[in-house]
C-alpha cells in the first residue's frame, strides 16, 4: 500500500488526511508545531490511522506522495521531497484527482483581492437560481471535503499557493479578478505570482478576466474567445455597466447587438468601485454556467458581505468608522481608500515585500491623517513623508493588541467632521494578531470604547 505524506495539521492539511485514511490509505503528517489545536487534531486523526510526526521535517521512508496545504517551493520539507523524486501536490490538486464520476463542474476564481467576496456573490446567485451549490477552496470549506458531496455546482476560490501545486485543474470556467504584488516572499518574484495565478486558465472551459487590469487582461491573452468584464460601457463579448445598470454583452444570443441588463448598481453592497467589479466576476462566472439575469440580480440582493470588509463600525461625532482590516496588501487597501474622500488612515503590519510608494501617491490627495502601527509602519511612515509630506502622522510603537485602542483614540483626534477613520492596513496582521479577523475586531472594539468615553463625556 503505498504512504502519503501530508504537510501539516490545518484545516486542510488535516480534512486531506482524514479523506485519504477513510479511502484506505496509509497517511503521515508531518507538523512543525504541538500546540493545543495540533494536538487535538492529531489525537482524532489516530482514530482513523492516521500517524502524526511531531517536529521532524523530514519525508517518511516509503512515501511516494507529498500533499502540502500552502508550503512554500524553499521549504526544506519541499525540497526534500522533490530531491527524493516523491511527488508533490496541493490539496485543491489532490481534490480534483479525487473527482467521482459525474462529480459538479467547478467554477473557479482568483486574484489579489476579493476573491471571498466575488466568490459568496456567485454562490447566492447560483442559489438564488435553483443550483445546489457550495462556496469552497480558501473561502473556508477545504475542496477535498466537498468533491465526493451531491452538489452541481462548487464555486472555487483559489489562492496563488493552491494554484503552484495544481497541474491538472479542467474548471467549466475560471475567472481572474486583479494581480498585484502579493506574497512575493513566497513565490519569489511578481512575475512567479502571476504565472500561478495564470494556471486557473490553462484547462478551463471559459476564460474570464478582468479588462480593466492590465496584468489580468494579459494572461487571458493566449485565450481565444476570453470575456471579459469592466467597469466601463461593454463592448461585444464582454459584460460591464451602463450608467446604473450591470450589462451582459457576452452570454447572450447575439454578442454584437444584444445586451441583457443584470443588475443594478444600488443592488450591489457595500457599494464600492472594486466590490462592482466583484459583482461582474461573480456574474460572469454565474452566466457562463446558465444562470439566467434574474438570478444573478436576486443573488447580489440575498448577498451578505462578510466581516472586517468595508464594514461601517459607527458614527461618532460626524466621523465614521470602518473597519478594512481584510485589507491585507496594498492593492486592497488601494481599493478602500478610493471609496472615501477625506480620510484619516489606520495602516501598518506585515508588508511581505510589497512596495507602498505608489499606494500612498495616488491615495494623498485623500488623506487627512495617519495613525501608523505594526512591524513594517516605518516603510508606510517613509512613503508619506516622500509623497504627503503634510501629512500629519502618529506612530504607535506599543506592538501589543491593546495599542488599537490608542490608535482609535489617535485616529479621532486627527479627524473632523466629515472625515472617516478607515483601517485598510495594506498589511498582514500576525506581528500583532492572531488573524484580520481579531484586528479587525480589535479595532471594532476601539471604537465602540471611545463612543462610551465621549457618552460620559470624557
Amino acid at each position: 500500500m503505498s504512504l502519503t505524506c501530508v504537510a501539516g495539521l490545518g484545516v486542510s492539511g488535516t480534512a486531506v488526511a482524514r479523506v485519504l485514511a477513510e479511502r484506505g490509505e496509509r497517511v503521515v503528517v508531518v507538523e512543525a508545531a504541538a500546540g493545543e489545536r495540533q494536538l487535538a487534531a492529531a489525537t482524532e486523526l489516530s482514530g482513523l490511522g492516521v500517524e502524526t510526526r511531531f517536529g521532524e521535517m523530514a519525508v517518511p521512508e516509503g512515501a511516494t506522495r507529498l500533499v502540502t496545504t500552502g508550503w512554500a517551493p524553499h521549504h526544506p520539507l519541499i525540497a526534500a521531497a522533490r530531491d527524493a523524486g516523491v511527488e508533490v501536490v496541493g490539496e485543491v490538486e489532490l481534490a480534483w484527482r479525487l473527482r467521482p464520476a459525474q462529480a459538479a463542474p467547478w467554477l473557479a476564481l482568483t486574484g489579489t483581492n476579493g476573491k471571498t467576496t466575488a466568490v459568496r456573490m456567485l454562490t447566492s446567485m447560483l442559489l438564488a437560481a435553483g443550483r445546489k451549490a457550495l462556496a469552497v477552496g480558501n473561502v473556508g470549506v477545504p475542496v477535498v471535503r466537498a468533491v465526493a458531496e451531491p452538489y452541481d455546482v462548487l464555486a472555487v476560490e483559489l489562492s496563488s499557493f493552491q494554484l503552484h501545486w495544481s497541474s491538472t485543474l479542467a474548471p467549466h470556467s475560471a475567472a481572474i479578478l486583479n494581480i498585484a504584488p502579493d506574497h512575493l516572499d513566497w513565490h519569489g518574484s511578481l512575475p512567479e505570482y502571476a504565472a500561478a495565478k495564470a494556471r486557473v486558465y490553462e484547462r478551463a472551459g471559459t476564460v474570464i478576466f478582468n479588462a480593466d487590469d492590465p496584468a489580468a487582461t494579459r494572461l487571458a491573452a493566449p485565450y481565444p474567445g476570453a470575456v471579459g468584464f469592466t467597469l466601463r460601457v461593454p463592448r461585444g463579448g464582454q459584460l460591464g455597466v451602463v450608467e446604473d445598470l450591470l450589462v451582459d454583452r457576452a452570454f447572450v444570443a447575439d454578442p454584437v447587438d444584444a445586451a441583457e441588463e443584470l443588475a443594478t448598481l444600488a443592488d450591489i453592497r457595500p457599494f464600492a468601485p472594486h466590490n462592482v467589479a466583484n459583482a461582474l466576476a461573480a456574474a460572469a462566472l454565474a452566466r457562463s454556467f446558465g444562470v439566467p439575469a434574474e438570478a444573478v440580480r436576486q443573488g447580489l440582493r440575498d448577498f451578505v458581505p462578510d466581516p472586517h470588509r468595508l464594514f461601517h463600525v459607527d458614527r461618532i461625532g460626524e466621523v465614521d468608522y470602518v473597519d478594512d482590516s481584510k485589507a491585507t496588501n496594498p492593492h486592497a487597501a488601494a481599493a478602500a481608500l478610493t471609496s472615501y474622500t477625506s480620510i484619516v488612515w489606520v495602516a501598518g503590519g506585515q508588508l511581505k515585500g510589497a512596495d507602498v510608494d505608489d499606494l500612498v501617491r495616488q491615495a494623498a490627495p485623500r488623506l487627512r491623517g495617519a495613525v501608523l502601527l505594526g512591524a513594517d509602519r516605518g516603510r508606510i511612515a517613509e512613503a508619506i513623508a516622500r509623497h504627503a509630506p503634510n501629512v500629519p502622522l502618529v506612530d504607535i510603537a506599543d506592538r501589543e493588541t491593546g495599542a488599537m485602542d490608542r490608535v482609535v483614540t489617535e485616529a479621532a483626534r486627527l479627524a473632523s467632521p466629515g472625515d472617516t477613520v478607515l483601517l485598510s492596513p495594506a498589511g498582514a496582521s500576525l506581528d500583532m494578531f492572531a488573524g484580520y479577523p481579531a484586528r479587525g475586531e480589535a479595532f471594532a472594539h476601539a471604537v465602540r470604547e471611545l463612543r462610551a468615553r465621549r457618552e460620559r463625556g470624557h
